[in-house]
């Protein structure tokens, strides 16, 4: 019997680099369980992965959604974006078939209340909160300014973080926005130093992230903090910031544990990398935890069908390499933990 997990992310474009390392991670899982004899229903299994890509573009991730619907996988892994996820859910939910998300953190992902949908990993309310808190209490900003990139994530996560911020008592002076394209923030930047803020915080990824440090730098803006969540948290991050003295005032945070700190990473993340050299950047774990979590629940529930083991995977206390998943009744991960990070010497190094 053939089970076939879906994965969708962006193995093309400026953020191919997430997108392979997302999928990666969802092959490693199929290869792992295709060494464990798994028996369904009384039958053998072999697994398969059917790998799109959404190139980061909502209207490619529904049409990859609806190619997965057609083909009647057994599951989906995906997708990277909140701007692609939440869109794609509901393609999944009106053809009956799970996804889990590793990657999404838009809280709006579970608000519609699918039953095919579920987060293992904290969204961007701890992860923007977090980060502000961060601000506040321990570095004691009293200015920062915000920009994000009008995509889904970008704007909730800059949206938790100001209105965390200014709860917190710091001013907020300036807000701007950009695009998911863009590479060149220097009016954005110079209107921004004219307000003189201790920090600024970017909702968006690290083709952008990387090029703004350098514009930071050109423009003299040394000993501002910059803040992200885990779209900019990734080592690539270092490459794209080529240098920039201001990666060091980087602050970014990432749902979950760091990879010492999970269950079964340190073990894992020497696997990958023999696997896959250089390529991993953030995901991957959580990938590859999705596809073994939805095999758990069609194990638990002796079936592969969706309609009979969607209602396991609610019920599902599983033992990860990123952590023990449990989930709310919305289908939000419970407990979700959050680490933060600096870069030393170009590093990804938790604070």
């Amino acid at each position: 019997m053939v089970v076939r997990i879906g994965h969708v992310g962006p193995v093309s474009g400026p953020q191919a680099h997430y997108g392979k390392d997302n999928e990666n991670g969802s092959r490693m899982a199929i290869d792992d369980l295709n060494t464990q004899n798994v028996v369904i229903g009384g039958k053998k299994v072999k697994f398969e992965l059917q790998a799109e890509d959404d190139a980061a573009d909502p209207k490619q991730g529904t049409a990859a959604a609806q190619k997965l619907c057609d083909a009647k996988v057994n599951g989906v892994v995906g997708h990277l974006n909140s701007g692609t996820t939440i869109p794609a859910s509901k393609v999944y939910n009106d053809c009956g078939i799970p996804h889990v998300t590793g990657a999404a953190t838009n809280p709006d992902l579970t608000k519609p209340g699918y039953k095919t949908t579920y987060r293992i990993i904290a969204n961007d309310l701890a992860l923007g909160a977090g980060l502000a808190n961060y601000a506040a209490d321990d570095l004691k900003l009293k200015k920062v300014a915000i920009v994000d990139d009008r995509t889904a994530y970008g704007q909730g996560v800059a949206k938790v973080f100001a209105e965390t911020a200014k709860a917190k008592g710091i001013q907020v002076v300036d807000e701007q926005f950009t695009t998911d394209k863009a590479t060149d923030f220097m009016a954005i930047l110079t209107a921004i130093k004219s307000k003189n803020p201790d920090g600024i915080f970017f909702g968006g990824m690290d083709p952008q992230a990387g090029p703004m440090l350098r514009q930071m730098e050109q423009l003299g803006m040394n000993n501002v903090k910059y803040f992200g969540g885990d779209g900019v948290c990734t080592t690539e991050i270092a490459k794209l910031a080529a240098g920039a003295k201001t990666l060091t005032n980087v602050i970014c945070a990432e749902g979950g544990a760091s990879i010492q700190k999970m269950p079964g990473g340190v073990e894992w993340k020497a696997r990958y990398d023999a696997k896959y050299p250089n390529q991993f950047q953030v995901y991957s774990p959580y990938t590859y935890d999705a596809t073994m979590l939805l095999v758990d629940a069609m194990k638990r529930a002796d079936s592969a069908d969706p309609k009979v083991y969607i209602p396991k995977l609610i019920e599902s206390n599983f033992k990860g390499v990123t952590a023990n998943i449990q989930f709310e009744p919305t289908g939000e991960m419970k407990n979700a933990a959050i680490t933060l990070y600096k870069y030393v010497d170009g590093k990804k190094t938790p604070l």
